[in-house]
């Protein structure tokens, strides 16, 4: 345990910025499993929908830290490959 005042300021700060992290973990985790049950059901038009709250939460996400730049847009290329594919089924 921390026993100097400015440590246990810091402990405290750690607390508080891991629940934070871990929340917008969480939402960042949903979407993406959201987005991928979307695309495993086929419809093209709610995909699309799906794919926008997704992207803009990944974009969210690398801004507040949780992820960096280039795993966030790894992750967009893939879902959009995924959802060209679905598209082109669809029409």
């Amino acid at each position: 345990m921390a026993n100097h005042v400015s440590s246990l300021k810091r402990s405290k700060q750690t607390l508080a910025k891991t629940v934070v992290n871990r929340s917008n973990r969480s939402k960042l985790r949903g979407a993406l499993r959201l987005m991928r049950e979307t695309l495993l059901k086929g419809d093209a038009t709610a995909a699309k929908d799906a794919y926008r709250a997704t992207v803009s939460i990944l974009d969210k996400s690398v801004q507040k830290g949780v992820l960096h730049d280039n795993t966030a847009s790894r992750y967009k290329s893939r879902l959009n490959a995924r959802l060209k594919i679905l598209a082109t089924k669809a029409a």
